[in-house]
């Protein structure tokens, strides 16, 4: 299952990340459910769900274990985003909406337990029953369930929910995610549902994080642009805010609901306790953190090393207004690298690839840019128990061995490490071993510059986002002069660099692949041959393997937390000794820097992001 969440992974420089809608982008609705079966056979309905059956809150629980009593309701909290927006709807592909928007107004039909690694508890469903089959799953719709409007949630908005971001009109990761769903039979007033293509451990659960949009408004107002839509109207949603007051460019303010229908639910108690949120909006990071020394917003996730060190220091953090604070997690930290487009002719031979990750250094911009506080990045579920290790087990050769002679040797013979400067290694060695793969590659120096068989020059972009990684990439540019070749970075505005990357209209970006505690149906839009010629998916590398495909398919329909891992080690091994990406590095915890008027409860959650935390939090302005 997906981290489904508009949150943008810290974890060293972490590049900013396409825009990607959730049911959610923004909330970890990861994880998920199975039901528990009686002994004749009838399925069960359920309050709570996970993948291995058991839950950790019981019926009539009183709330979540990391929000605190202590919270109050009251007080205003200011955030910033980078950027602007140009839409109020982010379900769709063309545009950006605000930050906060999918979490804070739209609400989906369960949320996951922050501090369980699959587990979902009902919201707008107020129960939800898995078939006996596992073919089908029915919600029923909580009586008291509200839109903004007044308006109650019925069955009929859920259907229009999924046949609409099912449709091609809306943000195509939908059409993926919620690919195995075939369909949305009504069965009375109170109760769907959802029929399926195929028995799926965790499509259920998928079906369950469905944002729920409100028929009636959509079918009024529109719902794509190209369509003719009024982009710009506040959406009616039935989540704990409603839009309060738009400033296209500058900021968005979000307004506490005070008759918000689920306020005293568990799986609301002691969340979304500030009146007003207000999302300021900056150029850069740079120009963010100044702002936020002088006070202009309340609450910063760090991604930049530099800035965490020397940055966020003076007066203010002296006298405690301001603090910095490392809040550990147990995430799976995913992938982050330089991505390879490999649509580009340039970057489709896989030792050129290679090549041009090992003339990265990580060891020296650990040193001399990050402080050291970094760990190499040594697989795409880095952090976790599901990255691969040591060589091939029974259950990975098993799903290997048919595809061996289509494979690198080193998916079969080489554990997974990333190259390295650390003694006896050098990066003049690591350079001409680069040299060497580029050769046989067909490419050669002559006159200082690499050059193919017919003369042309290896000459190639980096795209970037955010300008304080360029400090990153300089270096790395220098060191890949040194193999004759000419590279480039060049950072531009996010409005046209999100455009660019649903375009796939690059050669090199930074990108933070993210992975939950439990990977399914979103490895389709990372890494299937159908998403790499779908605008808009997140296959930015231009994956099209039919091995890969049989191995995300693996992972998707793996009955169990065994063969799921063996499948996620079998997809790692593969996709590492492709050289997809040049491996980065991540964080076992989120460095945040807030007002010291913030209070967060006592217990922290495992598996969470900055800003699911953040809706526990509370102010002293709260009365």
């Amino acid at each position: 299952m997906h981290t489904v969440t508009g949150y943008r992974p810290a974890g060293g420089m972490a590049a900013r990340r396409p825009h990607v809608p959730a049911a959610t982008p923004a909330r970890v609705l990861a994880l998920v459910l199975l039901f528990l079966l009686g002994a004749t056979g009838q399925a069960l309905a359920a309050h709570g769900i996970s993948i291995d059956g058991k839950v950790k809150y019981p019926p009539g629980f009183k709330r979540f274990d990391y929000t605190s009593p202590r919270a109050h309701k009251g007080g205003s909290l200011v955030l910033h985003d980078l950027g602007s927006f140009d839409k109020m709807n982010p379900f769709t592909l063309k545009g950006t909406a605000p930050f906060g928007l999918d979490s804070l107004v739209f609400e989906t039909l369960a949320v996951p337990s922050l501090d369980e690694p699959f587990s979902e508890y009902g919201l707008i469903a107020r129960d939800i029953q898995l078939a006996p089959d596992r073919r089908s799953v029915t919600f029923t719709i909580d009586d008291r369930a509200r839109f903004s409007d007044g308006r109650p949630v019925t069955v009929e908005d859920v259907k229009f929910s999924l046949d609409t971001l099912k449709s091609d009109r809306a943000h195509p990761f939908y059409q993926v995610y919620f690919q195995d769903i075939t369909s949305a039979e009504i069965l009375d007033r109170k109760r769907i549902r959802f029929h399926f293509a195929r028995v799926n451990r965790e499509l259920h659960l998928i079906a369950a994080q469905l944002p729920v949009l409100e028929k009636a408004f959509y079918e009024k107002h529109g719902f794509d642009p190209d369509g003719g839509a009024d982009v710009m109207v506040p959406p009616v949603g039935s989540g704990p805010y409603v839009v309060a007051d738009v400033r296209p460019g500058e900021s968005i303010t979000y307004r506490r609901n005070p008759d918000y229908w689920a306020r005293d639910l568990p799986v609301r108690r002691g969340m979304f306790n500030f009146d007003t949120i207000t999302v300021k909006y900056f150029k850069d990071q740079v120009v963010s953190v100044e702002a936020f020394k002088a006070g202009e917003f309340d609450f910063m996730v760090v991604n930049i090393a530099k800035q965490w060190v020397r940055d966020l220091t003076g007066r203010r953090f002296d006298s405690g207004e301001l603090v910095k604070k490392k809040f550990p997690h147990k995430n799976d930290a995913g992938m982050q690298g330089f991505v390879f487009n490999t649509r580009r002719p340039l970057f489709r031979d896989r030792r050129v690839r290679q090549a041009l990750g090992l003339a990265f250094d990580f060891e020296w911009t650990n040193r001399a840019l990050f402080f050291n506080q970094y760990t190499r990045s040594n697989s795409y579920f880095s952090n976790s128990d599901l990255a691969a290790t040591g060589l091939p087990g029974p259950g990975e050769l098993a799903l290997l061995q048919p595809f061996r002679d289509k494979l690198p040797a080193e998916v079969f013979t080489t554990p997974l490490k990333a190259p390295t400067t650390t003694p006896p290694n050098s990066l003049r060695g690591n350079l001409r071993k680069a040299m060497r793969l580029l050769a046989r590659a067909g490419w050669k120096v002559k006159d200082g510059v690499l050059r193919n068989q017919k003369g042309d020059p290896f000459r190639f972009e980096i795209l970037l986002v955010s300008p304080s990684f360029e400090r990153v990439m300089a270096p790395y540019v220098k060191n890949l002069k040194k193999l004759g070749i000419e590279a480039t970075y060049r950072t531009i505005d996010a409005a046209l660099y999100l455009d660019r990357i649903r375009n796939f209209d690059f050669d090199m970006v930074v990108n933070v692949f993210a992975q939950s505690q439990s990977p399914g149906n979103e490895q389709r839009d990372y890494w299937s041959s159908q998403a790499a010629t779908r605008k808009g998916s997140r296959n930015l590398a231009g994956v099209a393997s039919p091995i890969v495909d049989r191995l995300v398919d693996a992972i998707i329909y793996a009955e169990n937390r065994k063969q799921l891992t063996v499948a996620c080690k079998s997809l790692d091994r593969v996709l590492w000794y492709s050289y997809y990406v040049v491996p980065n590095w991540y964080l076992p915890y989120h460095r945040i820097a807030f007002s010291s008027r913030l209070h967060y409860p006592e217990k922290l959650p495992l598996y969470y992001n900055p800003y699911q935390f953040l809706w526990t939090w509370w102010t002293d302005d709260a009365k």
